[in-house]
């Protein structure tokens, strides 16, 4: 077969790929999520020990309302991108010095990464 034919090949099945990927990681995201339910609710302004988790990408950290943020997150001063949370739930002190959260983290960036996976799903 011929490299251009191979090529046209991978740019029209690629994209497929990708939605299946990412429902797989979803899926391994909502096996470990238990551990985040302990503290947290899927449930919009349904705040526990820690805020709701619902809607949380794109929104300013240490800002979901109704919740007492530490001084820490208060003055995180950044949004919640995927990579930002996956890196907070890998490893929550790293990323924000002082926060209050008694949870050491994954540390486990795929495992992280497929909790995020599954907020972005259920946050839709």
């Amino acid at each position: 077969m011929k490299k251009s034919l191979v090529f046209a090949w991978v740019l029209v099945l690629a994209p497929l790929a990708v939605p299946r990927a990412h429902a797989a990681s979803a899926a391994q995201g909502k096996a470990a999520f238990p551990i985040c339910a302990a503290c947290h609710s899927l449930d919009p302004g349904v705040n526990k020990i820690g805020p709701s988790l619902h809607g949380i990408i794109g929104s300013k950290a240490g800002t979901a309302p109704g919740f007492s943020f530490s001084p820490a997150m208060k003055k995180a001063g950044f949004s919640w991108t995927p990579a930002k949370l996956a890196q907070y739930i890998d490893d929550p002190q790293r990323v924000v010095p002082g926060n209050r959260m008694p949870y050491a983290g994954t540390h486990n960036m795929n495992t992280a990464k497929s909790i995020v996976d599954y907020l972005e799903q259920v946050s839709k």
